[in-house]
């Protein structure tokens, strides 16, 4: 893991987005990355009903998530608005 990039342990729900959104700092940049629940759902072979269970999930699966983050993080792989969004 590349040290340079850290992830806070904090995460939240987007109801409008269907996504648990976390964050990640890299060369004190604050970067705004999301999960969305149908890739929690793939990577995790459930079928997710709501907010308590897919924070549950992200928890469950937060080391990989972070481990994609990053690579899209190194790989400068930002949407319009600078988000990362998580897929594999």
């Amino acid at each position: 893991m590349n040290q340079s990039i850290l992830f806070p342990d904090i995460q939240s729900w987007d109801e409008d987005k269907q996504a648990v959104l976390f964050s990640a700092q890299q060369a004190g940049a604050l970067i705004q990355c999301m999960v969305r629940i149908s890739e929690l759902e793939r990577l995790s072979g459930q079928t997710i009903t709501g907010e308590q269970q897919a924070l549950e999930v992200f928890s469950q699966y937060r080391f990989d998530l972070e481990e994609l983050a990053e690579e899209l993080i190194e790989d400068e792989e930002f949407d319009s608005l600078g988000w990362v969004e998580v897929v594999s």
